[in-house]
């Protein structure tokens, strides 16, 4: 007989917890990406789009280590603080990232920024990984912060 309690999607302050990590993780992961982005889009380094949306994918996940490792460094040592950042859950931060440059790409046909995409970009980061998020706190537990 299972005891365990049932797993549901209605419950305010998880949500609230996962939408707080959420945009921590968003707002580190936009810092190394559109930084990238913007880099090639100024300089004319002639790369592939595939090319630079990798690179931006990669520098995205090392910007929102560096912040949540900034973030939690407050609230624990800087290498337990390290840790924890580097545990968190690659699937989300991947999640994010692709979802972001798979907008930008259909948007604006390349690796390029825009006043208008941004926005639209961010809201894509934002509500991809939210309901993964969502479970891993409710069913595991786990957080990053």
């Amino acid at each position: 007989m299972n005891t365990s309690p049932k797993f549901r999607w209605n419950c305010p302050h998880t949500w609230r917890r996962a939408s707080v990590n959420t945009l921590w993780c968003l707002a580190g992961c936009s810092i190394g990406d559109f930084g990238t982005i913007l880099f090639f889009q100024l300089t004319g380094i002639g790369w592939s789009t595939l090319a630079i949306m990798s690179l931006a994918i990669i520098n995205g996940i090392l910007t929102s280590i560096a912040l949540e490792t900034v973030v939690l460094s407050r609230q624990m040592p800087l290498k337990s603080a390290f840790r924890t950042a580097v545990g968190m859950s690659l699937i989300s931060m991947v999640a994010m990232e692709a979802a972001m440059n798979i907008v930008d790409v259909v948007l604006t046909g390349g690796a390029v920024l825009t006043w208008w995409v941004v926005p639209i970009m961010l809201v894509a980061g934002f509500l991809t990984p939210l309901p993964y998020n969502y479970w891993r706190l409710k069913a595991l537990g786990k957080a990053c912060h």
